[in-house]
């Protein structure tokens, strides 16, 4: 895809969440059932092109919306490999100090495995580190073995991952060739779903898991369950916290409203998806906030009050993040309130 816009140097005005749809590498798996791509494996720009794919890592998608937006402050809630497809959420603007609170949310993928090796980085961008024969395996067989993986479990992070040690992202140690030993860590696999099986080797899955799940390290354990070797082949992300993939914008579209200078059209306001109760703010509450004091209001939900809450406007806008700092008086369900994050008049 070429960079037709020149970077903008005045200050953008685009504030808000872009929810990208990131090309990945196609998927080549066949469903025998229905003769094509997996079920429910969404079309996308990577998956509908002929010529040949470029993968995109997640810096290059914020530095290609940051080129077409002129908008210099843009993070992303979370990465994708360069071979994965689908959701990416980009905080732009004044949504950049927001970035903490979408972190740490469920995600949904759809993953295909290939079992009779194993590679390197335990998917399909690495070299084969390990091959071996594969059982004659039925569908019985795996969801036994899937049924191992569900609900809390302990798994070990893939050597070439973005995890640090000792100050350094240890996929740097693991291609220098040093020894990478990382311990597994806590996760939770809520859903394990079997899409489809294609004998003899090939496994399509739906995974919804808590932050910090690596579905290479997934796919890399599913393969010494079931007695052989295996690697991640496809991945897209369908899901993350409260958005889909209906939530997403093509980087042809997103290119497009850039040049066309509409690219707010697809911003999602500040705040959108974030699962936190509201105040609603009047006038006298927003001009004391915004000055650093306090203000008094109940709790939104009938238990002991959130520590954190978006206040909003009358016009129905995030004016900002309120902390609780306690009581206002123990007698009633008044408490004392302080921006955390405040936006209004900024």
């Amino acid at each position: 895809m070429e960079n037709k816009l020149p970077v903008r140097h005045r200050e953008s005005h685009y504030h808000g969440l872009l929810i990208v749809d990131k090309p990945g590498l196609q998927s080549s798996y066949v469903n025998p059932i229905t003769n094509g791509i997996a079920d429910a494996e969404p079309a996308s720009e990577a998956v509908a092109s002929t010529t040949p794919q470029r993968l995109y890592t997640s810096h290059d998608i914020v530095q290609l919306v940051r080129r077409w937006s002129g908008q210099r402050r843009i993070g992303h809630t979370g990465t994708l490999d360069p071979m994965a497809s689908g959701l990416l959420v980009l905080c732009l603007g004044q949504a950049t100090r927001l970035v903490e609170y979408y972190q740490g949310h469920d995600k949904q993928y759809y993953a295909e495995v290939t079992l009779g090796s194993a590679t390197d980085t335990y998917d399909q961008m690495g070299m084969v580190s390990a091959e071996g024969a594969v059982p004659a395996l039925t569908v019985a067989d795996i969801e036994q073995a899937l049924a191992a993986f569900r609900g809390e479990i302990l798994q070990r992070p893939p050597a070439y991952s973005a995890l640090k040690q000792g100050g350094e992202s240890v996929h740097r140690k693991a291609r220098r060739g040093e020894e990478v030993i990382l311990e597994p860590r806590p996760i939770t696999i809520h859903q394990l779903d079997l899409v489809a099986f294609t004998p003899p080797n090939h496994i399509a899955l739906r995974v919804r898991s808590s932050a910090g799940t690596y579905i290479r390290s997934l796919a890399h354990d599913l393969g010494q369950a079931l007695h052989t070797y295996a690697h991640l082949s496809h991945l897209r992300r369908e899901a993350v916290g409260g958005f889909t993939l209906n939530d997403a914008h093509t980087l042809a579209s997103i290119e497009g409203s850039a040049q066309a200078e509409t690219l707010d059209k697809l911003l999602l306001p500040l705040g959108y998806g974030l699962p936190m109760a509201e105040i609603k703010l009047d006038t006298g509450m927003l001009t004391r906030l915004g000055h650093g004091q306090t203000v008094v209001a109940p709790s939104p939900v009938t238990a002991a009050p959130p520590m954190l809450v978006k206040g909003i406007s009358a016009d129905g806008v995030l004016a900002g993040l309120l902390h609780c700092l306690g009581h206002a008086n123990a007698r009633d369900n008044e408490y004392l309130w302080k921006a955390e994050k405040w936006f209004a008049n900024q």
